[in-house]
């Protein structure tokens, strides 16, 4: 499992930020009209002090009802301006940024859908879910309001500062006395919020995943009563979060404390100043009262830079997470038709290749400690058309390992394998799953009707016709007593239905596309024997058209098959029928007498 940390003290947030141009550039238009109508809306605003202004040393001087009238009325059309535009703003900016979420969230899908099975292998579901949903709210919200605000309340603060020492320097000077050691402090923090932003975000994938297993867990939680332990568990990750959570509200208060004090103490310096001007002649009451309501109207701007640097921070370990997996190799040929012309190449040993041919196949798990042994070594074995092969094996022998090698969810280390003479690798992953179908030992079900998820193992052109005679092959005729038929929604992984009812769907979803070859991973290890019989006696129908491997444990599914092969220490100790193999191999004597049960 996966809880992928990238190192963040040295990641310029700008620098993975400007990764999700390619995503924003389509609403560029809209996202910088809105910035430019929030720039104006705080434009209007920083208009209202000068009014003051005018007020004061005019009308209000001057003892004018109506030039104070008129004055009320600009402020209100101004104020009333300002609340327009940032309405405007929001508006413009929705539908866009809900268009690049959703851009982005089917992007990671495909692209999941694309990453190879050793991907899926190391990394917990939660923490890609957590990157799916969370990661990309927090950047739509960074993208609708932090992005557009640094930019505006940066300009804002720039134009109220010369308006500020246009009205009177010395006063201006008092203002920008905290400049240096704000900026510094938003340095320091902006590094030390980083760091703890990428643990909390990681620590919610981490979270995600303990909450799934458990709900997809549940009846071994409670069959085990192990719902203390689980809460345990989750109570201490839950209580890691909360733990981040906090350190990042200390340093964010520690931000907001130095950003809103200082700038506090700067007015509070420069309302003294003022006063004693005013009082002294040098300076005009209305200059003061617009140099303090400009100053006043900069106090959000300036405090809200804690905030909008949290955010920033947030949004950059979001987009630094959601392209760790963006960024991740996918399945090789996953998107050509022929990543190489090897069909041309082999034609000339077609005949002898035809079927299903591992050559001197090795494989060794990507992740695997450097130096382990492969898990499959010198792998040579020939399934001929039409023919059918029993896979045996203790547990632990690699039979799994080696059917999933035939579909591709694993890449070969070295050596090929061929379908008839073509190597497997010439194919696009596309069409060599056309032609080989795959049920597994445990059977996966969606949350769908119980049709659709048979059909899935056809190439969409398959119908009634064909669902009802996979149905029959796997012997899962008790589809029409469920309230619906094969209409009925199966609950999420199947867990609705029996253990062999699931395997019996798995099974007709494999056979439904009448595959040109067949890869059984002990598909009958959860029916009773009756049902087993009754399967069986269907299955040697559809094998008689296929080349087909079986991987087996009990006798009689090796009976469905034409041959066996033995497979010890990830080598194929002998190939032969089962009675040669009865009388000459002891390993697989003892593997069929019952005294292993071997499970994988």
């Amino acid at each position: 499992m996966a809880t992928t940390s990238a190192p963040t003290r040295n990641r310029s947030a700008v620098r993975t930020l400007l990764r999700l141009w390619p995503y924003v550039r389509p609403a560029r238009a809209r996202l910088f009209s809105a910035a430019f109508v929030a720039i104006l809306a705080s434009s209007t605003g920083l208009v209202i002090p000068l009014v003051l202004k005018w007020m004061v040393d005019g009308p209000v001087a001057d003892r004018d009802p109506a030039g104070v009238w008129l004055g009320a009325l600009f402020l209100l059309l101004l104020g009333f301006a300002e609340a327009l535009l940032f309405g405007l703003r929001r508006w413009l900016v929705a539908r866009p940024l809900a268009h690049v979420e959703a851009s982005m969230r089917a992007d990671l899908y495909r692209h999941l859908q694309r990453l190879p099975v050793s991907f899926h292998d190391r990394w917990a579901s939660g923490q890609l879910l957590s990157r799916g949903m969370t990661d990309l709210m927090l950047l739509r919200m960074f993208l609708a309001f932090p992005l557009t605000f640094l930019l505006v309340n940066g300009v804002t603060i720039v134009i109220g500062v010369i308006i500020m020492l246009l009205q009177d320097w010395t006063l201006g000077l008092v203002i920008l006395g905290p400049a240096v050691p704000v900026m510094v402090t938003c340095v320091v923090f902006e590094k030390r919020y980083a760091e703890v932003a990428r643990r909390a975000q990681d620590q919610v994938g981490d979270l995600t995943t303990v909450v799934e297993e458990s709900v997809l867990g549940i009846r071994i939680i409670k069959g085990f009563g192990r719902h203390r332990s689980q809460a345990r568990a989750f109570h201490d990750l839950s209580g890691k979060l909360r733990g981040t959570e906090l350190r990042k509200a200390r340093l964010l208060a520690t931000i907001w404390g130095v950003i809103v004090t200082l700038p506090e103490m700067a007015i509070g310096a420069a309302l003294v100043v003022g006063v004693v001007q005013v009082a002294d002649g040098g300076l005009s009451a209305g200059t003061l009262v617009a140099f303090l309501s400009t100053a006043l109207a900069l106090r959000w701007p300036v405090e809200s830079i804690g905030f909008l640097l949290a955010m920033s921070q947030e949004a950059a370990t979001a987009t630094e997470r959601y392209f760790e997996v963006m960024d991740e190799d996918v399945e090789e040929g996953a998107e050509v038709e022929e990543r190489r012309p090897a069909a041309a190449s082999s034609r000339s040993t077609a005949l002898e290749d035809k079927g299903l041919r591992f050559h001197d196949v090795q494989f060794r798990y990507p992740d695997a400690p450097p130096g382990s042994p492969p898990v499959l070594q010198h792998i040579d074995l020939h399934i001929r058309p039409g023919e059918s092969m029993a896979l045996v094996g203790s547990t632990g022998s690699g039979k799994t390992t080696l059917t999933a090698l035939v579909p591709r969810l694993y890449e070969v280390t070295s050596g090929r394998i061929t379908l008839d003479g073509v190597d497997i690798t010439g194919l696009s992953r596309q069409a060599l799953r056309a032609k080989v179908a795959v049920a597994f030992e445990e059977p996966t079900l969606f949350s769908a009707a119980v049709g659709d998820n048979v059909l899935m193992g056809a190439d969409g052109t398959a119908g009634t016709a064909e669902l009802e005679r996979a149905l029959a092959v796997a012997q899962a005729d008790f589809v029409h007593a469920l309230p619906q038929g094969t209409a009925t929604q199966v609950g999420e992984q199947g867990l609705s239905l029996s253990g062999g009812q699931r395997q019996r769907l798995a099974l007709a979803r494999a056979v439904v596309g009448q595959p040109e070859f067949l890869v059984l991973d002990d598909p009958l290890s959860a029916l009773d024997v009756h049902t087993e019989a009754a399967v069986e006696a269907a299955l040697r129908d559809v094998l008689a058209d296929t080349t087909a491997l079986i991987v087996a444990h009990r006798p009689s599914t090796v009976l469905l098959a034409d041959r066996v092969a033995l497979l010890s220490g990830g080598r194929i100790a002998a190939v032969g029928t089962h009675h040669e193999l009865l009388r000459t191999n002891a390993e697989y004597a003892h593997l069929m007498s019952g005294e292993e049960e071997g499970a994988r």
